[in-house]
């Protein structure tokens, strides 16, 4: 029995050690804890949702690509890497725009969380299939005459983005250096294609120009490819001495034909895409593209994070590129005027 005593007294620790004990535990429960919250705190912060953003084009993916590329390198900087964190349903029709309508039902059935599109074809039908999924636009045009919005400053729906143009002052800009570059030409074709939504407004500001200039245009409609021989005869029958072409999808698509048309009929061209110059063309006066790409990206990234596109307002370019291809100028014969050249942003030789 004394022995049993013994032994129990021997299990009871002294009163200081089991303080010393008791404080350890505490504070070991309140170090779990605080790793705990800090855990909490950085997966609240850091989801691992991955979005799913939808890409919808009729332009052709030679045009796509570089735009493409910009895009993506926008949303990798703003830390969406495709694959972990984001991933992106890629819709390009080449050109058909009324494959345009079905793509973006697809894109709604795929439950996106915002679609980013541009042409103003690809954004009519967006804008056709959802009233709820976000939008980003790149469009040419005036939004709002368009429709896809009630304002710039307050777009008031599911859609906003970025304009590539700011009305008829881009218009007059082209034909005024057209004007200058060739002053004894009279007579200016302009192609466009009517089923392009911005082609009324972009076709009216350019002969509002043409009226101002004393000049007399030459209005030719190409809405497929089979059309754009047929309408370089129509420019020779009316006599036209230069052209302009409006900004499109389908005709930016067939750029390399219509600059070697151009050559042969040795027309002095200008364009409202620069990839037509790229691509052997003549002279462009446009909005930088790629810069409209690399922006779209930011108002992408606002939306992921929770922002309406009702409160983000409308972009419109503010800077403007002229680009002058000297070969070209060459192979049409022509001698750029010297106060003309200098006024040039990008030079190709």
């Amino acid at each position: 029995m004394k022995t049993q005593h013994k032994q129990q007294a021997a299990a009871i620790l002294p009163r200081s050690k089991v303080s010393a004990l008791i404080i350890q535990h505490s504070v070991g429960l309140m170090v779990w804890a605080m790793l705990f919250a800090w855990n909490v705190s950085v997966q609240a912060q850091q989801p691992n949702r991955v979005f799913k953003l939808g890409y919808l084009t009729n332009d052709s993916v030679s045009v796509d690509m570089p735009r493409r590329n910009v895009f993506r390198r926008s949303l990798h900087d703003l830390g969406y890497i495709e694959g972990q964190n984001i991933v992106v349903e890629y819709r390009i029709t080449e050109g058909r725009i009324e494959k345009l309508a079905a793509l973006a039902e697809e894109l709604v059935r795929l439950k996106v969380d915002a679609i980013f599109a541009f042409t103003t074809a690809a954004v009519q039908a967006a804008k056709n299939a959802t009233k709820e999924i976000p939008i980003v636009f790149e469009a040419s045009g005036d939004p709002v005459a368009m429709g896809f919005v009630a304002s710039l400053a307050r777009p008031g729906g599911n859609l906003t983005g970025l304009s590539n143009t700011v009305g008829p002052e881009l218009f007059e800009k082209q034909l005024e250096i057209l004007n200058k570059t060739v002053p004894k030409v009279t007579r200016v074709a302009v192609v466009a294609n009517p089923t392009n939504g911005s082609s009324p407004e972009h076709l009216e500001s350019t002969r509002a120009a043409a009226q101002a200039l004393g000049l007399t245009l030459v209005a030719l409609q190409v809405k497929e490819v089979s059309a754009i021989d047929g309408a370089f005869a129509a420019m020779k029958k009316e006599r036209a001495g230069a052209l302009t072409v409006l900004p499109d999808a389908l005709l930016v698509g067939q750029r390399i034909k219509i600059a070697d048309l151009t050559v042969k009929h040795r027309l002095p061209v200008i364009y409202g895409i620069t990839e037509h110059v790229e691509a052997g063309g003549f002279m462009a006066y446009a909005v930088n593209l790629l810069e409209i790409f690399w922006r779209a990206a930011t108002y992408v990234d606002k939306i992921l994070k929770g922002a309406k596109p009702a409160d983000l307002p409308v972009e419109q370019p503010t800077k403007f590129e002229f680009v002058v291809n000297l070969k070209a100028a060459r192979q049409i014969g022509l001698t750029i005027p010297s106060n003309v050249l200098a006024r040039a942003d990008k030079v190709i030789r």
